[in-house]
């Protein structure tokens, strides 16, 4: 199809998109991608005492490994993304993840060894890191500009829904403890033997579903009109927004499409100096989304709450009452991030989590044990969620060029979990050294100094199309 020019409105604005049910249906199906990334990240902080009662661990060592390993999955199923939504299309890569998330759960669950359990930990790790590339760049491409934010915000309203579900099943499949339960006497409860299986499996389901759904969305428009494809890319656009809306975006993509057609991306196009500056912004944002030190609170709450006085009954509860907490505030994520902007969120996040953090860290030192302590963390729960979590993963997927869009996504994304590893890996040994209070005063430091980094260095998004973003925030002067 060959395109000449594209008509406006009489202000003369593009034509905006008339069917956005249709877009919000694909970008739920997407988003069940984080669903089940959310589930099988957050369904190990229940189970942890569980399996590791079963398998024995008691090393310092081997209790990080086994918190932190489907992290080495994620990395490298980061950087398989980047070059399989290239090659293979969105939707592809959508579906794959989909089919590993449903066989990795139900095989760690019925692991009978600690070798298996890590091995099929490490595959359900690959398949969370192609869904959190994939899942919001393929959001971002597909959706209008007008509601963008609030569609890729759907990806991590999915994963903080998914999050709720596996402390709630963590919670419910749980049966009571005795205080004070002789170690032998632990290794024989049913919670030590099948119910942290059970945790690990319930998610089959939803990844069953997740499947078949996958089969049924349209692939991106603009990764069809990079292969050539521009009578499919017509057809996907005029179903989300009407003939008008179609013609006007295919010909503002392909514009931006030819202007880059000279060269092929690559890898080392990332290193360009326009594209490297933004490189660095987007890898930053996503290595500090992680060390604000939020997913300690996920992955290692049992010992958060501990050490702060709770039983291990009341442990669980409090788990579900975090997860609630980050749901709701998410859900109002993604109604101010089109109106506020990506910069004054971002900013208050890093301030908001860091000042609960240097609380939270003088509440340990002080000794103002329990609800002191839930407070503050639910405050730095309620923080990030209303601002980091969601839009980090907005900024990522919007402000790369679309020539270099996938493999600078895979970078990012892969700085993430290296990022997450690190930090899910050294908690126990930072926790063990420098106490509760040293560690919670570290993670608000670095909150502190990412708030200045965000001030400097981060531009606004809000209300540009992909294009827009490229031509006049990241590169004004081309």
């Amino acid at each position: 199809m060959h395109i000449t020019s594209y008509p406006s409105t009489s202000d003369g604005t593009a034509p905006k998109a008339q069917n956005t049910a249709y877009v919000w249906m694909i970008a739920l199906i997407a988003a069940m991608g984080g669903l089940l990334f959310g589930y099988d990240w957050v369904v190990i902080g229940g189970a942890r005492q569980f399996y590791e009662a079963y398998f024995q661990l008691t090393s310092a060592q081997l209790i990080g490994w086994a918190n932190s390993c489907a992290l080495v999955g994620c990395f490298a199923g980061s950087l398989l993304a980047g070059y399989a939504g290239e090659r293979f299309g969105r939707r592809r890569v959508l579906f794959l993840s989909a089919v590993l998330f449903a066989v990795s759960s139900g095989l760690t669950g019925w692991s009978y060894s600690f070798s298996a359990f890590v091995f099929w930990r490490i595959v359900g790790g690959i398949a969370i890191g192609l869904s959190s590339n994939i899942s919001p760049l393929y959001i971002a491409e597909i959706s209008p500009a007008s509601v963008r934010g609030r569609l890729v915000s759907l990806n991590q309203f999915a994963i903080v829904v998914g999050i709720l579900l596996a402390q709630i099943a963590n919670w419910q499949i749980a049966r009571p403890i005795p205080e004070h339960i002789a170690a032998l006497d632990f290794l024989h409860t049913w919670n030590a033997q099948y119910g942290w299986r059970w945790m690990f499996c319930a998610v089959v389901a939803p990844a069953i579903v997740f499947t078949v759904s996958s089969l049924f969305i349209p692939e991106s428009p603009r990764w069809l009109l990079s292969k050539g494809k521009d009578d499919a890319a017509s057809e996907v656009l005029t179903r989300v927004g009407g003939h008008f809306y179609a013609v006007a975006e295919v010909a503002n993509i392909r514009k931006t499409l030819l202007i880059e057609a000279q060269s092929q991306a690559s890898w080392k196009d990332l290193w360009l100096p326009g594209i490297r500056r933004v490189l660095l912004i987007g890898v930053t944002l996503a290595v500090l989304q992680q060390w604000t030190g939020i997913n300690i609170l996920f992955n290692y709450a049992a010992e958060v709450y501990r050490s702060a006085g709770y039983g291990e009954n009341d442990i669980l509860l409090n788990i579900v009452i975090t997860g609630a907490i980050n749901l709701i505030f998410t859900i109002i994520a993604m109604l101010i991030v089109d109106r506020v902007g990506r910069r004054p969120m971002m900013l208050f996040g890093c301030l908001g989590i860091g000042v609960s953090h240097l609380l939270s860290g003088l509440a340990y030192r002080a000794n103002w044990h329990g609800s002191a302590v839930l407070l503050l963390t639910l405050g730095a729960i309620a923080c990030y969620a209303l601002t980091l979590a969601p839009v980090t993963w907005v900024l990522i997927a919007e402000i790369f060029p679309n020539r270099v869009r996938s493999q600078a996504v895979s970078v990012s994304v892969s700085a993430l979990w290296v990022a997450s590893f690190i930090l899910t890996y050294t908690f126990p040994a930072i926790d063990k050294a420098l106490g509760s209070s040293g560690t919670f005063l570290g993670y608000g430091a670095i909150c502190m100094l990412g708030a200045l980094f965000v001030y400097a260095y981060v531009p606004e998004t809000k209300g540009r199309t992909l294009e827009e973003i490229e031509a006049r925030v990241l590169f004004p002067g081309r």
